[in-house]
């Protein structure tokens, strides 16, 4: 992409502030692997709460993808802004790896050799370089926040922060053994990120967890909401404010979608089944049809021949 394209692309993107117009200008390709890696971090979220009465649902019209929803400093917010914070992260650093970029590649830091629990082995292969995904993260997200520095912005600093750590925190070592018979006395080894369902799964939990906080008398950090709250650590989730009725559609003001024609179980006692999915609303049965593969055979060598059978089930959705 030329500099003139890039300039449109960059200057066509709402909500960027300048220093990030600035470097998406600078790194056309960047950009473009983030915007392509949006898509993975938003399923990996809609995953996560796919049974939540907030669901992480998307919306075209707004000029964000969560509308009015960003407006609160809520939990669901603080989720949002962690699990987006790592989704840079790691579509930056798989695309060095791949060698989809020209300002990155490999991790050059991961050179001669080292040692572990099982010995020592050599540097090898390619290890990602999170620690460069990780800084022009910081540089990149965070240049909005830090223009303002009020209570939000160090709510959203502290969440794209813990994001960010949650995918270094699940880096493991990978090896390929040389040797005799596969003997193992030589070990070639290099620094993969985990599957981002594993952060998604750690931000989850820390969504659980989440800390409500007020800005300390000094504006430079968080204490505790209410005094039997715990402190927070820097992986903990920060929210401000409590969560809007999700129950209720009011995308307007608080950008909740609302449960009426969701999906419910009506076997289960969660946050999945329908007297806590639809609100105590009620639900609309009806019984559609599904194909589901059935009658499976093995053929020798080496394939699974099924037929395609139709099936007759309730689906449950919330009044």
């Amino acid at each position: 992409m030329g500099t003139l394209g890039s300039q449109v692309m960059c200057d066509n993107i709402p909500g960027l502030v300048n220093k990030q117009r600035q470097l998406c200008r600078q790194h056309p390709k960047v950009m473009q692997a983030i915007g392509a890696g949006m898509k993975e971090w938003i399923s990996e979220c809609q995953h996560q709460f796919r049974n939540h009465r907030w669901n992480c649902n998307t919306t075209a019209r707004d000029h964000n993808l969560f509308g009015r929803l960003l407006l609160r400093g809520s939990r669901e917010v603080a989720f949002v802004y962690a699990i987006s914070s790592a989704g840079v992260v790691y579509t930056l650093a798989r695309a060095c790896s791949q060698g989809d970029l020209d300002s990155c590649s490999c991790d050059p830091t991961k050179k001669g050799s080292s040692r572990d629990s099982k010995g020592s082995f050599d540097w090898g292969g390619c290890s990602d370089h999170v620690e460069h995904a990780i800084h022009f993260s910081q540089i990149f997200v965070d240049a909005k926040e830090r223009k303002e520095r009020d209570a939000r912005a160090l709510m959203n600093l502290h969440n794209n922060r813990a994001g960010r750590k949650a995918v270094k925190r699940f880096m493991t070592l990978q090896c390929k053994c040389h040797g005799v018979s596969g003997s193992c006395s030589v070990r070639t080894c290099w620094q993969a990120m985990a599957d981002f369902r594993r952060t998604g799964d750690h931000l989850r939990r820390r969504y659980n967890g989440a800390v409500q906080v007020a800005v300390n008398q000094y504006g430079t950090g968080f204490t505790a909401a209410h005094t039997h709250f715990k402190r927070p650590s820097k992986n903990d989730l920060v929210y401000l404010e409590d969560s809007p009725d999700y129950c209720i559609r009011d995308p307007q003001s608080a950008g909740s979608m609302g449960t009426a024609g969701r999906l419910c179980s009506r076997a289960s006692r969660g946050s999945d089944g329908c007297e806590v999915m639809c609100c105590g609303r009620g639900y609309d049965t009806a019984r559609v049809s599904r194909t589901t593969k059935c009658e499976c055979k093995f053929h020798w060598c080496c394939s699974v021949h099924c037929r395609d059978c139709q099936q007759l089930v309730d689906e449950f959705t919330c009044k």
